[in-house]
């Protein structure tokens, strides 16, 4: 029970940590030209900015708390308690707005929030020490870099909402293969030192990936049409991870009959009060980057 209470506050500090990180490195991006999108113009011209480094800090920091929580949990659990970010990125984003939180943006929320009560409650992870055969890592990976390579091509051709979603479908599935990566280093950890941890390819991968995630997440953010890429990734990012979990780690969710049902509707409401804040929290964004053009 104990390990449990602290998964969910290891989970949710993380979460806090990431909203702080999504939304100051929103700002960082607002007088990037658009041709410079998916560039390594962009990359060079945000390493000069103190603000995008503070953004990045957070986002690490909220990290740090994710593999804290992935250590002493599932991936069925952690990563759908990460779409609570949104509680946090919504009234921030609002306010830097400069507009209040409106009812519909409450209720939504509160439906998140009882939703994810609903889910952590019932949600009893069985967890595998068992790691699948490197033929299904093989296959996963072929498929995994297939998806993430062509959203990139399509993103690179288009603009507007048309770049920014495949973007942020391919951030989805990368920060899916990042939490499952930490998942796998932790629980090395546990058996292995240091040294030996390091004389894997595990976390160079890891921060391979986390790297290219976090640009193409920049690049997201930075392709306008917040109302679409937020709430994309967001979704996408713990149904990977969980599918992930479940083909690579072996995780597995056990439930009786009533409780199968309760999940099902619980994920549903979750994916549906996501969507809505996802989207909200985008036009706050969108408002702010607007305004400061306009300035």
């Amino acid at each position: 029970m104990i390990d449990h209470v602290l998964v969910v506050i290891f989970a949710l500090c993380a979460a806090i940590f990431a909203a702080i990180g999504i939304v100051v490195r929103q700002r960082a991006t607002i007088d990037v030209p658009e041709e410079h999108g998916v560039s390594t113009v962009m990359l060079a011209t945000l390493l000069r900015r103190p603000l995008w480094w503070g953004g990045t800090a957070a986002a690490v920091a909220g990290f740090v708390f994710q593999a804290l929580a992935l250590d002493n949990g599932s991936l069925i659990v952690v990563q759908p308690l990460l779409v609570s970010a949104l509680l946090f990125a919504l009234p921030l984003s609002a306010r830097l707005a400069h507009r209040r939180v409106n009812r519909g943006d409450w209720l939504w929320a509160v439906l998140l929030t009882v939703s994810l009560a609903i889910f952590v409650l019932l949600a009893h992870p069985r967890v595998s020490d068992q790691v699948a055969p490197v033929s299904t890592i093989a296959v996963v990976a072929g498929v995994c870099t297939a998806v993430v390579l062509g959203c990139v091509l399509v993103a690179v051709r288009r603009s507007g909402w048309q770049r920014a979603v495949p973007l942020a479908v391919a951030v989805g599935v990368l920060f899916g293969l990042v939490a499952v990566l930490t998942k796998m280093l932790m629980h090395a950890l546990d058996r292995h030192t240091v040294a030996e941890v390091l004389a894997t390819p595990l976390p160079y991968a890891l921060v391979l990936l986390g790297v290219l995630a976090t640009l193409l997440q920049q690049s997201a953010f930075h392709a306008g049409s917040l109302q679409t890429s937020v709430p994309t990734m967001l979704v996408v990012e713990p149904m990977a991870a969980v599918l992930l979990g479940v083909f690579l780690l072996g995780e597995t969710l056990t439930a009786n009959r009533w409780e199968a049902v309760v999940l099902t509707v619980t994920v549903l409401a979750m994916t549906a009060a996501t969507i809505a804040l996802g989207r909200d929290e985008g036009a706050y964004e969108a408002q702010l980057e607007a305004t400061s053009r306009a300035t």
